[in-house]
């Protein structure tokens, strides 16, 4: 019963917020961070490969200067960076550990971009799954955390899953898969290493900190790197044909996801924003199936479905995961009963208020949209690209 406690604590934490005062609903910075999360992956994969700029360095270079620029703007003309000032921030600490650190973010952040060349979207985010895995091997090595069986058992289950769905991949490419590897190995080890020397409370940094320590270091490793591979063979002509315009857009979206970051962990739990993840993860893989008519198998949603079972397990544990499972039992079993009325309570009046209605209305208004607008985009297609012969 304690951790069915801790699920209702935490729901009374995202209500007591959303009451408090005229403050803004908590739900509204989960959609944020789920909208730009999503936006920016599938933004960054049309840009190099609809549009065929294909310079992931370059890319990551444009956002990392577009970030350095903007933090230190925001910096002078705002509060949102004021958590800076409890930094304790000298020489010896920027050359010892942000640096290294910031070097792991930016291979983390190449191999991310080089890798929507090879693979699809929805098969990356697939292989994200397993980005828990690396994270513990890390650790393990490092000699953050001891092993344990249980939790080998956890992460073989992931592996397995991630396993299948690779194996149903059709347009399957070795050197794809060996850069989503090395991103999430690199970011593994950037999340450990912030662990190990930025532990202190003096030196905790939420997402938009970090960004304005570690953007410059990237951006200077980004243009080293792009001078000797993407520079020398840069077409202008690229460039024109994808537009300053929509390169700016792309970098300012890029960057609001690292500000919804902050307001998300300043408003939610860590709860919240593990099954947010989660969801953000699913949705994301079923609109770019929609959007690129991306094939996939039955044995890689198979493999998907284990490897996201296995994930949730890692991140919340059995015991907590039956707690939710029982508040959201006992939730529409209320629900059901205001809706017809079969209640034996004092709250059982037969009817939802009318703004729980209206909600209810818009969220199958917009369900059935996409289910239409899905139907629309395959539709499209001609039994030659599905692979139906003529009559």
């Amino acid at each position: 019963m304690a951790v069915v406690d801790d699920v209702e604590r935490q729901g009374e934490k995202l209500r007591a917020s959303a009451a408090a005062g005229r403050s803004i609903h908590p739900a509204f910075f989960i959609a944020s961070w789920i909208f730009f999360s999503n936006v920016t992956i599938l933004f960054n994969k049309w840009i190099i490969d609809t549009r065929q700029f294909k310079y992931p360095v370059i890319l990551t270079c444009w956002h990392l200067i577009f970030a350095t620029v903007a933090t230190q703007v925001l910096a002078r003309t705002t509060t949102l960076l004021d958590g800076r000032k409890k930094v304790k921030m000298t020489g010896r600490i920027y050359l010892r550990a942000i640096v290294p650190i910031g070097l792991l973010y930016s291979a983390s952040l190449v191999c991310s971009n080089m890798v929507y060349l090879y693979l699809s979207v929805a098969f990356i985010q697939m292989l994200k799954a397993a980005a828990p895995v690396a994270v513990l091997l890390v650790a393990w090595t490092w000699g953050v955390e001891e092993p344990s069986l249980k939790r080998f058992l956890n992460i073989l289950l992931i592996v397995c899953g991630v396993g299948l769905a690779s194996m149903g991949e059709i347009n399957f490419s070795f050197l794809g898969f060996m850069f989503q590897v090395g991103g999430i190995v690199f970011e593994a080890m950037r999340l450990i290493m912030i662990q190990v020397l930025l532990s202190g409370d003096d030196q905790k940094m939420d997402p938009l900190v970090s960004l304005y320590y570690y953007a410059p270091v990237c951006a200077v490793m980004n243009v080293m790197i792009a001078i000797p591979s993407e520079l020398t063979k840069f077409d202008v002509g690229d460039l024109e044909r994808v537009g300053l315009g929509l390169l700016v857009l792309n970098a300012l979206v890029a960057f609001l996801l690292n500000v919804s970051s902050v307001f998300l962990i300043g408003k939610t739990s860590g709860l919240v924003m593990t099954l947010t993840g989660i969801l953000k993860n699913i949705l994301l893989v079923v609109v770019a199936v929609m959007m690129w008519h991306t094939p996939i198998t039955a044995l890689q949603g198979f493999g998907y479905t284990i490897a996201l079972a296995g994930l949730l397990y890692y991140s919340l544990g059995g015991d907590q995961i039956a707690a939710i499972l029982t508040t959201a039992g006992l939730y529409t079993k209320g629900v059901w009963e205001q809706v017809t009325g079969t209640g034996t309570g004092e709250d059982a009046t037969g009817r939802l208020p009318s703004a729980v209605r209206r909600a209810l209305v818009m969220g199958l208004a917009a369900v059935t949209i996409v289910i239409l607008v899905g139907g629309f985009l395959y539709g499209g297609e001609s039994d030659e690209q599905l692979g139906v012969a003529a009559p």
